[in-house]
């Protein structure tokens, strides 16, 4: 059995419409923190089943709904999300010493608005930063990522680009 993911992170309070298409044949969101808002919280489990974490912006109310960590299996895959981890060769110092006691099969995080889907052979992961799919920040264009899940393997992954507007 596969089962499809939508991801995205860092969307500061702004959910674009132009991603529900991209999400629909998805089995689950997750989002990698920034939600920024309540409204992309409900707006996201109006459309799919939402795992999240929360992310440096985000208030007491999305805290005390998501953790700062995530770690879970699905579909025969170790997965850890969390907002701030950095990526392969700088770690950050939060993550680094869980991360290399115990690799999960995909680490995934926002926080540098910056897309990177990058294989770590040290510790034998798929690091994942879907960028920011929000209009805050310095990145020029808003991104989300989706791929499939099955028998403990990542495939099938694609990334939606949509300009960012001003």
């Amino acid at each position: 059995m596969s089962i499809n993911i939508a991801c995205l992170s860092d969307t500061h309070g702004f959910f674009d419409d132009r991603l529900i298409d991209f999400m629909e044949p998805c089995d689950e969101i997750w989002h990698a923190g920034d939600i920024g808002s309540i409204e992309v919280v409900d707006k996201l489990r109006g459309l799919k089943p939402l795992r999240a974490v929360y992310g440096n912006i985000d208030d007491q109310g999305i805290r005390e709904i998501y953790p700062l960590h995530q770690r879970f299996e699905i579909g025969g895959l170790d997965v850890w999300m969390t907002h701030i981890g950095g990526y392969p060769g700088k770690y950050d110092p939060a993550v680094k010493p869980a991360i290399f006691e115990s690799p999960p099969g995909v680490f995934i995080c926002g926080h540098s608005h910056i897309l990177k889907v990058m294989n770590d052979k040290e510790l034998g992961l798929i690091h994942i930063n879907p960028g920011a799919a929000g209009r805050s920040g310095m990145h020029k264009v808003q991104t989300a990522i989706r791929f499939v899940i099955a028998n403990g393997k990542l495939s099938e992954l694609e990334v939606i680009e949509l300009q960012r507007r001003h």
